[in-house]
């Protein structure tokens, strides 16, 4: 039994201690009155009218769609009038929903809602009166935090070798990977589950994002530390701007403010929604956004990315299908205007991009406190509506001016393609026949820099498969076939590519041609489905990609530079510069990616379409294969993407004019490179070799105890003794070629 000591027992039962006891059993203050709702500022009303104010509180809340008031569930305090001596309400009453969702609702809808001229309703959730009441009068200082320096995000481009890095899913884990030039992929950071889905660069190369049930995280730094997160449950898809300032998410859950996450950014206003801007540099949800703005849409298919953005990140865009595009602005995420753009019938937009020049122009602007920018421009085709036929408009931003407009016929649908330079668009028509049993093609090219923007038009009478401008270029491909079996599957239909160049002419009698498009050369009886360009443009992959039966990929060299009789031959015919570089095989290839500077290309076999000798083989750009992998439950490989170059165009061309006296400099570093690996394979070697004599040494004594345990002669080995082993190391250098790429 214990002993008490009854001198130390609490005089009363006030000076009980039961601090310890509440925080064990304290109940959060929201379980419970999460479904009840203020209304304040309300009419003043007398006993005898109290039932007629509910009643039209009912009315307010069943015409807004919130759902219904629960039975009985209307409470307004009232207190006597001083003046008329008889109980009177005090302005405000509190409402209990059936469930907490609409009581948020009802928050979100009737919130400064207009109950007559002089009464504006003001409604708050329950929880969050007394929440804010807790808060303290006197402003305290937030405490500052300690300053912790950030590693630099661009590190990699510092590397002396210039190398770039790529990323490697597999099974669980995700590893990052230093390309050389000679030797296999150096490992440089690995982790296992890192990601639950699949991984993303961000557009420029800084980030890293990684998938979870609970939202993103974005990597990067030479450490590959968390930089930032964002909470999205059940996050599927994500989209950076050009410029890596906004993120886009989006999750098939809609936003529910009871998730239970600890610190969640949402608010009334995102309840429901299922699309969200964050930015990126601090993490703020800026706004959230319905996947669908059509009332009417009840599917579930979705075309990613909803949002379109301008090349400065400054506007972005979506389309609802038939009826508007809205354009917003950044930072505030306001309509431009305040409205959207009404267009009937509306099919789809594109931003158009603009070229290194205009950058460079658009930031001496600034510089120079120019505040007059250049408009933006956007393309968008209509389809055809009753009488009115198809079009195809030009429309600048954000003034919303028409600049152009080209009316077509007979179409069955549209493609908008823009040159990475905004010089040209490019209109991929497919038409039917008047029978409409066939259909065929069409390339309306817009010249936009030129006046009055003119159009040129180029027939194709088979149908267009593929279509894709030269980066930075004004040639194009296309893919075109006439085989009935196109688009049945398991098929891999017949199809022909098609090479296109500006012509331009030059003046006859001082008189300026006109440049057009006209054709290099067109291949027949390929099976190629897809265009591939090095993203510095003069290289190019045909191939046959998620075909059963096929899997081509031709290499292709649009200025290849032989003999001095071939150079001549390609001034007076651009088709005699196109050389086939190489033709290789790649079983059940599903995916093509170049590095960021077209010296190298990944074709990649993924277990997410098949399972067959899943991996991933390297190539040059000549079609040579360098590396090939294959590995089990291989899932992704990504190139790190490289930012734009801070040289100017003047300092490029001064770069390439001194190409030679650095080629040397790159030489001698490839030289002692090969030297040193060289080195590595001799040592290797011959440390096998004295493995081997060492071994050969042990053996024989062992052999000779043996042979004089059992009374044996030992073994003459004087035909050995004088013999003396040289070893000699030829090296032969088969091929060796120089190639200046510029950028």
């Amino acid at each position: 039994m214990t002993a008490f000591d009854v001198n130390n027992l609490p005089a009363s039962e006030d000076e009980i201690d039961y601090s310890d006891i509440e925080a064990k059993y304290q109940v959060p203050f929201e379980e419970g009155f999460d479904n009840i709702i203020v209304v304040d500022k309300v009419p003043i009303v007398e006993e005898s009218k109290k039932d007629k104010l509910f009643r039209t509180m009912r009315k307010i809340f069943r015409t807004a769609g919130v759902g219904e008031i629960k039975e009985g569930g209307i409470s307004m305090p009232m207190d006597l009038n001083a003046e008329t001596g008889k109980l009177a309400s005090k302005g405000f009453l509190f409402i209990e929903m059936e469930t907490a969702e609409q009581a948020n609702l009802a928050v979100k809808q009737l919130n400064n809602h207009p109950m007559d001229r002089s009464h504006i309703l003001a409604i708050n959730r329950f929880t969050d009166i007394e929440k804010y009441s807790q808060l303290k009068e006197e402003y305290v200082d937030p405490e500052e935090e300690k300053f912790t320096e950030r590693e630099h995000l661009r590190s990699w481009l510092t590397d002396s070798q210039a190398r770039d890095q790529f990323v490697l899913h597999r099974g669980d884990e995700v590893s990052i990977y230093w390309n050389r030039k000679t030797e296999p992929p150096e490992e440089i950071h690995k982790r296992q589950y890192w990601t639950e889905t699949y991984v993303q660069w961000s557009p420029l190369g800084t980030y890293l994002a990684t998938f979870h049930r609970q939202g993103i995280a974005l990597w990067g730094g030479p450490s590959w530390n968390k930089i930032i997160r964002f909470v999205h449950p059940g996050v599927k898809l994500i989209d950076f701007s050009p410029n890596e300032r906004y993120l886009v998410t989006w999750s098939y859950e809609p936003i529910t403010l009871n998730n239970g996450i600890p610190g969640s950014p949402f608010g009334m206003e995102d309840e429901g929604n299922q699309l969200i801007i964050w930015d990126v540099h601090f993490g703020a949800l800026l706004r959230s956004f319905p996947s669908s703005t059509s009332p009417d849409d009840t599917s579930n298919k979705i075309t990613w990315p909803m949002f379109k953005w301008s090349h400065n990140d400054k506007y972005f865009g979506r389309v609802t299908v038939g009826q508007q595009i809205s354009i917003y602005e950044t930072p505030g995420m306001g309509l431009v205007g305040k409205k959207s753009i009404k267009v009937e019938g509306v099919a789809d937009f594109e931003w158009a991009p603009v070229s290194e020049r205009d950058k460079e122009k658009d930031k001496s602007k600034d510089k120079h406190g120019d505040k007059k920018t250049r408009e933006e421009i956007i393309s968008f085709w209509t389809p055809e509506i009753g009488n009115q036929p198809a079009r195809v408009t030009l429309m600048s931003i954000p003034s919303k001016e028409i600049i152009r407009t080209k009316n077509l016929f007979s179409v069955a649908n549209c493609k908008l393609h823009w040159q990475s330079n905004g010089d040209f668009l490019c209109v991929k028509v497919d038409r039917h026949t008047k029978t409409k049993k066939s259909t065929f093609a069409n390339l309306e090219i817009f010249r936009v820099r030129e006046k009055d923007i003119p159009v040129e038009v180029i027939e194709v009478k088979d149908t267009v498969m593929a279509f894709a401008w030269e980066p930075k270029g004004e040639r194009f491909v296309i893919i075109t076939t006439n085989d009935p079996a196109y688009g049945q599957p398991s098929t891999t239909p017949k199809t022909s590519v098609v090479f296109y160049y500006l012509d331009k002419a030059k003046p006859v009698n001082g008189t300026q041609t006109v440049a057009n498009f006209k054709l290099i050369k067109t291949l027949d009886k390929k099976t190629s489905n897809s265009i591939f360009w090095s993203p510095r443009g003069r290289h190019v992959i045909l191939t046959t990609l998620r075909s059963q039966s096929t899997f081509d990929l031709e290499f292709w060299d649009l200025d290849f530079e032989g003999t001095a009789e071939q150079k001549e031959a390609a001034r007076q015919d651009p088709g005699a510069s196109l050389q086939l570089m190489s033709v290789q095989e790649h079983y059940n290839v599903t995916d093509i990616e170049w590095d960021p500077t077209g010296r190298y290309v990944i074709t990649s076999s993924s277990m997410w379409r098949h399972s067959a000798e899943n991996g991933y083989t390297i190539w040059d750009f000549k079609g040579t294969q360098l590396r090939r992998y294959l590995l089990d439950k291989f899932k992704q490989i990504l190139w790190r993407p490289r930012p734009r170059s801070l040289l100017t165009n003047e300092q490029k061309k001064k770069v390439r004019r001194s190409l030679r006296e650095y080629s040397k400099v790159f030489e001698e570093e490839d030289a002692l490179a090969q030297t040193s690996v060289s080195k590595e394979q001799i040592a290797h070697r011959r440390r096998l070799m004295d493995e081997w004599n060492a071994w050969r040494k042990r053996v024989e004594n062992e052999l000779a105890e043996e042979r004089e345990l059992a009374g044996l002669p030992p073994i003459d080995t004087r035909e050995d003794e004088g013999v003396e082993v040289i070893e000699e190391w030829v090296e032969e250098v088969v091929e060796e070629t120089e190639e200046i790429v510029d950028e």
